[in-house]
């Protein structure tokens, strides 16, 4: 063990899996009103786990009323509609139903399900005229499922609005779900057309907001402000659509730029509601953790949890995963089968393999500690591994390492030294495959 994974073990709280293991990490968040949880892969089974737990205490001690994933946003209104007892989905797999397109995992996992039932379940145990814990998304690829909510909405309380939204929103449809289109050179007035439409209907609605929030007897005011912010997301999408394949770096940013709008508008409509403003995310590491201590700063890129360290100051809680090695669930390309892949060890040098020298197969290290003296040690660069929604270990150092000063990227850091894979509710025959290897024999 060298010296510095020697320091960290001084200052480690083992997770042992007893129902304190997460009362320093709540001590820590105290009356922090925003927590981001985050994960170094899409498909980790421990960090789905953690993140459950950790979020059913705050909630349960601490008066948390929403989570927010890196989910779109109609799909998680639908598990809202659920969790609230409000919904026609008759089990939790049927609610989660939205999630759909690649890559479905995400949140169509028995991980997923497992929280969203307990959520429903501590809803129903509270008093009818109690406020209830929500589910909402934070993401910006639903464009067309959130032109149908528009519509749909303005069809109830306002028919004429809504043939006039039916109107502008037509030219999005020559795109089909076809979202590269966007990015070809295209006609430039006819990307302004499709742009002022968007506003323009975003606008209207806004416009006769109080029009109909004084219809809350046949639509409730979450409903109008589940209309209101997929009017938004369509204006965002689209901008996002046509940067995407001319500037990444703008459409990372504008990403970055709604999802914290999002959670700006989440926060406001808590409070108008008379609820506590306080939220969970749950979302990738690359969104989670403070970009300007990564290499991203050198891209101009932001995130989510810069944006939310700019607002919040220190009442957003940043808080990374990390793993060594075990098995994850992702693609091997895009719009690919999901699979259950290994996952290599930790390439040398990286904070994934520093901690796996710690005598803890799994710990809760405090970057916030001043008396934590490894800390000082951890801000110099290093790797640290990202595994999106594709993971290839054939070009791993390429593709899933970058640079970060890990303390000042998060607050705090969950290593769990050798993971599994998280288990679709739709198991693929790839995903399967990887399992028997697993288990096979190894004599034969």
């Amino acid at each position: 063990m060298n010296d510095l994974a020697k320091i960290i073990g001084e200052y480690a709280v083992p997770l042992v899996g007893s129902p304190t293991d997460y009362d320093p990490l709540l001590n820590l968040i105290g009356d922090a009103p925003m927590v981001l949880l985050g994960g170094a892969t899409h498909g980790t089974h421990e960090f789905y786990q953690a993140r459950a737990l950790i979020t059913q205490r705050l909630i349960e001690e601490k008066g948390f009323s929403a989570v927010a994933v890196e989910g779109d946003w109609p799909d998680a209104y639908r598990v809202n509609r659920f969790v609230q007892g409000q919904s026609e989905d008759e089990d939790v797999g049927a609610a989660l139903g939205g999630f759909k397109a690649f890559p479905a995992w995400l949140w169509r996992n028995t991980e997923v399900a497992d929280f969203v039932e307990w959520l429903r379940c501590y809803n129903d145990t509270l008093p009818k005229d109690t406020n209830k814990a929500d589910f909402y998304g934070l993401d910006l690829f639903s464009l067309h499922r959130s032109i149908g909510a528009v519509l749909d909405y303005l069809g109830k309380v306002d028919p004429e609005s809504a043939e006039r939204a039916r109107k502008r929103y037509a030219s999005f449809a020559r795109f089909g779900k076809d979202t590269q289109t966007y990015g070809l050179p295209a006609d430039v007035g006819s990307a302004e057309s499709l742009q002022a439409a968007a506003i323009t209907q975003l606008l209207e609605l806004c416009v006769h907001e109080s029009a109909y929030q004084d219809q809350a007897g046949r639509m409730s005011a979450d409903e109008l402000f589940f209309a209101e912010q997929n009017a938004r997301l369509i204006k965002n999408a689209e901008h996002y659509y046509r940067l995407m394949f001319q500037e990444p770096v703008s459409s990372w940013n504008l990403r970055a730029s709604h999802m914290m709008e999002t959670l700006r508008l989440l926060e406001n409509h808590l409070r108008t509601q008379q609820r506590a403003p306080k939220i969970v995310v749950w979302a990738h590491n690359a969104h989670v953790g403070n970009a300007a201590a990564t290499v991203m700063k050198t891209k101009n890129e932001f995130n989510l949890g810069q944006l939310a360290r700019e607002r919040f100051g220190r009442g957003a809680v940043l808080v990374g995963f990390t793993t060594y090695r075990g098995k994850v669930t992702a693609a091997a390309e895009w719009d690919a089968p999901a699979e259950q892949q290994s996952v290599k060890p930790a390439g040398p040098g990286s904070y994934e393999d520093l901690f796996h020298e710690v005598p803890f197969s799994r710990f809760m290290l405090d970057l916030r500690d001043p008396q934590n003296a490894a800390v000082h040690n951890l801000s110099t660069p290093r790797l640290e591994r990202a595994i999106g929604v594709i993971y290839q270990p054939e070009n791993e150092r390429d593709n899933h390492y970058f640079e970060a000063r890990l303390p000042e990227q998060f607050d705090v850091v969950l290593h769990f030294d050798q993971t599994k894979a998280v288990q679709p509710l739709e198991r693929t025959g790839e995903w399967q495959v990887a399992e028997v290897e697993e288990t096979f024999p190894t004599g034969l």
